[in-house]
């Protein structure tokens, strides 16, 4: 049984409307990036005490913490950058969430990415260590303009750092942005490494994103290939369809809702339940 999330701040700044559309579609989880208009490290302590209830109240459960940890330049400082990944912590020992979102720092426009391996790989090893005693597995993504942004740099991370802290959010879409085709290029080296699902799309030419299964994100092939591996775990809706950003996404409650059908269609085809 493969279990729906999403990012509800696609959806509408507002926490009602978000849990109202997740309602409509009887998805039980979300991925939290932010509410209010805020992301969801700058919420105050009474916001993520307004948000716990609320989640409580309505039945709904937070699958993962969206944060931009490592979403920076990698020549910019990292001593703050790990005191608001100590925020990440506390905010998902808060919410009860078994994950947070990370990823490998912003590498300079031009520059041979292979030069901040090392600093990369450092800051990495810290996060990890961070988070020893946390109860929670950070899920690194593969994000466009950062060091791990191709299939094999994603997999130098995951083995380097080598700790069962440290998985792996599979985003196709990003993976197309690239120029990657993500399960012929990435798909059997990563498997091991794959705890958590993003669900978009992207077409290969022009990087546009579209809903689950009509873009180059083979993301049909890659659903098969985890059914028959046994994945179990999280698909989060992330559709970008109205609007993309460094930080945050937007598609409104209609297409969220557009993106959400292109998934479940995508699992009747193949006889997949979810809930």
């Amino acid at each position: 049984m493969w279990t729906l999330t999403g990012f509800a701040d696609e959806i509408a700044p507002e926490l009602d409307v978000q849990l109202d559309t997740l309602a409509d579609e009887s998805i039980r989880y979300l991925e939290l990036r932010g509410v209010w208009n805020k992301n969801v490290l700058d919420l105050t302590a009474s916001e993520i005490a307004t948000v716990k209830s609320t989640l409580s109240q309505r039945g709904v459960g937070v699958s993962s913490i969206g944060s931009p940890i490592g979403k920076i330049p990698i020549g910019d400082d990292f001593a703050p950058h790990l005191d608001r990944f100590r925020r990440a912590l506390q905010v998902a020992r808060a919410l009860e969430a078994p994950y947070i979102r990370i990823f490998s720092f912003f590498i300079p426009a031009g520059a041979d990415p292979a030069h901040y391996r090392d600093e990369v790989l450092d800051r990495m090893s810290r996060l990890v260590r961070a988070a020893e005693g946390a109860d929670v597995t950070l899920l690194h993504e593969n994000e466009k303009e950062i060091y791990g942004d191709t299939p094999a740099r994603c997999l130098d991370i995951l083995t380097q750092i080598n700790s069962p802290l440290l998985r792996a959010a599979w985003d196709p879409a990003n993976f197309v942005q690239c120029g990657v085709r993500p399960h012929t290029e990435g798909y059997d080296s990563l498997r091991p490494f794959i705890a958590y699902v993003h669900i978009k799309d992207a077409l290969l030419a022009s990087g546009q994103v579209v809903p689950a299964g009509q873009g180059d994100g083979e993301v049909r092939e890659t659903i098969a290939a985890l059914r028959a591996s046994g994945f179990d775990g999280f698909f989060s809706l992330e559709p970008h369809l109205a609007a993309a950003g460094t930080f945050s996404g937007f598609s409104g409650p209609e297409l969220f809702r557009v993106a959400v059908k292109a998934l479940k269609d995508l699992l009747r085809e193949q006889d997949i339940e979810w809930s």
